[in-house]
């Protein structure tokens, strides 16, 4: 099995020629600059390659095991956890008054997915970690921002999110678990919650777990929901660890993938929890962490595509089978390597058109994210509420697929253990059902983003990409290969819109039935503006990187984008062919 290998070459590409992030006028952004970046990113390469990544099979092959009620987790998981942890990695984005290093959320992302491409169960705990500090930090009170996110910065302790019950997942309006209030303002939790990532481990002192529940006599349905700080240890008043609150580990999920990620049944009787924000509003303060968990799991996608094709590729270029039609390729060997061949040829373009084409967007959509939070840009965080789902949905089902391509590269080996890619393929497939299945994905970009603030999102989108394609319709390098396509892939794109606006209200199954071709038509069209924008920026060079990313674009551009097409004749054909059959008949 080959290696991982970061990608700093692109990273640094897109970062700097694509995205030419240093001269953005984001607050903070003026310090990044190549070196700065280059010296950021390398470390955390260097880490991904030979910290993370010789992990990744141990994970996998043991497991982790409940003994006692305490998850131990795979060998070498917690030394390696412990690099991270001390190199300030796991608050390079988080503010510096708590400790963190207060860098933008794009350095975050570009660490992050060399973190998840090189083991993605690991990543997983202090991924969430994050997006428990986000939640308090946007939604805590000052007394809770105080106690709570110094140690979570700091990786001396761990967060999680407590959602799914084992009778709801999406409908979070049934779930059952209480919260009873205490006369010193705490409320004792009650209830099961399951699926729950990181929910017990023995890598930190303590688990800050974030929990949905009720308190008897609220609203009915979403709308008396709560979010609870419930930790695993009591928190004393100078800081030190108190009594272990009433909960615990019941059970160990056995999955498909993630193995050394511990999936946890955690039941709570009786435990001592505190309400972030205002009682009822809890799905507002944890959709601040599902957000950026969707952001995340959409690099999870991308992360394990970029792991699998580096493994396909090196096979490809190593494996010898068949002859080239015409002349030998290597004519003093028994055969040919496998990338002769113009169908592997197909397969490696359509997976490194995604992976770069992905990165890019993955990259963008970050630019954004520090654009709205940094400069309180709301252009910018419209523009990535629209995207979200797109990011989270388009990257983990492509991603998904590049590593069934990849894991096809290798033939009867991609079936065998011993090579690694059918972990990839195994990993990558829970991205496309937790945090939101894709499918519930694709109903919000259709029923609630779409519609946002009047369409604006969406209009300023379609805007972005009809500025690009104005702005260098003389650039007679990027036009026939990028623009054109770029233009046509767009007017797919308004057109399915204009559809659900006009079809909609008086169907609205019409809409639906072509969610999920929305999300991807939507996809493709985002990758379409980046390879675009990648063109642009490789015409600038003469060297053999830039002379691979235009020929990689041009594949992108006339063998992926054209899907549109097909995304919207399906999403035009209504609801009458999905809706034909009564239940009875399936």
């Amino acid at each position: 099995m080959a290696a991982y290998s970061p990608p700093l070459r692109d990273m640094d590409f897109v970062l700097h020629d694509v995205l030419k992030i240093e001269t953005s006028s984001t607050p903070g952004y003026a310090y990044l600059d190549r070196d700065f970046t280059a010296a950021i990113l390398g470390e955390a390469g260097k880490i991904a390659r030979d910290v993370l990544a010789p992990l990744n099979a141990v994970g996998d092959t043991q497991g982790c095991r409940l003994e006692n009620g305490v998850v131990r987790t795979p060998d070498g998981f917690k030394a390696a956890f412990d690099t991270v942890r001390e190199g300030g990695w796991m608050g390079l984005d988080c503010a510096e008054e708590f400790g963190g290093q207060g860098l933008p959320y794009v350095m975050n992302a570009a660490t992050g997915e060399m973190q998840v491409a090189s083991n993605m169960a690991l990543n997983m705990y202090w991924g969430l970690t994050h997006g428990a500090y986000s939640a308090i930090h946007v939604h805590g009170s000052d007394e809770q921002k105080a106690k709570w996110l110094p140690k979570l910065v700091s990786g001396e302790w761990t967060g999680t999110m407590n959602l799914t019950e084992p009778h709801c997942g999406t409908d979070l309006g049934l779930l059952r678990t209480k919260a009873e209030p205490q006369d010193d303002e705490s409320h004792l939790i009650t209830g099961q919650k399951i699926f729950i990532s990181a929910g017990e481990h023995d890598m930190a002192e303590n688990i800050i777990h974030l929990v949905l529940a009720k308190i008897p006599g609220g609203p009915e349905g979403v709308k008396g929901i709560s979010l609870f700080i419930v930790p695993k240890f009591l928190v004393n008043d100078d800081g030190s660890l108190g009594d272990r609150n009433d909960l615990s580990c019941g059970k160990l999920e056995e999955k498909m993938g993630i193995h050394g990620n511990a999936t946890c049944v955690m039941n709570y009787d009786g435990a001592e929890g505190y309400l972030v924000g205002e009682a009822h509003k809890g799905l507002r303060a944890m959709f601040t962490m599902m957000n950026e968990a969707r952001v995340g799991v959409g690099l999870q996608g991308l992360g394990q595509a970029a792991a699998a094709y580096q493994v396909a590729a090196d096979y490809a270029r190593d494996r010898l089978q068949g002859r080239a039609i015409g002349e030998a390729a290597n004519p003093d060997g028994p055969a040919d390597p496998l990338i002769v061949h113009p169908d592997v040829r197909r397969a490696l373009m359509d997976q490194k058109s995604f992976v770069e084409g992905g990165r890019a967007f993955a990259l963008w959509a970050a630019t954004l994210i520090d654009a709205g939070h940094r400069s309180d840009d709301k252009e910018a965080l419209g523009l990535v509420s629209l995207l979200t789902p797109v990011v989270k949905g388009f990257l983990t089902d492509k991603g998904f697929d590049c590593t069934v391509q990849a894991q096809q590269m290798l033939g009867g080996h991609g079936y065998i253990e011993e090579w690694g890619v059918s972990q990839f393929v195994r990993d990558a497939r829970i991205a496309m059902i937790y945090e939101g299945a894709n499918g519930v994905q694709a109903l919000d970009l259709v029923g609630r983003k779409l519609g946002a603030e009047g369409g604006k999102p969406v209009m300023a989108f379609f805007d972005l990409v009809k500025t690009f394609i104005k702005e260098n319709d003389g650039n007679e390098g990027l036009k026939a290969d990028f623009l054109d396509p770029l233009k046509a892939a767009s007017k797919d794109l308004q057109a399915a819109a204009m559809f659900f606006m006009q079809n909609g209200m008086k169907d609205p199954n019409a809409a639906l039935a072509g969610s999920t071709d929305f999300l991807h038509l939507f996809g493709h069209v985002c990758l379409g503006y980046m390879w675009a924008r990648i063109a642009r920026a490789a015409l600038e060079g003469s060297e053999e990187f830039h002379k691979a990313k235009l020929a990689t674009g041009r594949y992108y551009m006339a063998r992926q984008l054209p899907a549109t097409k097909m995304h919207l004749a399906r999403i035009e054909s209504g609801a009458v062919p999905v809706m034909a059959l009564a239940a009875e008949d399936f």
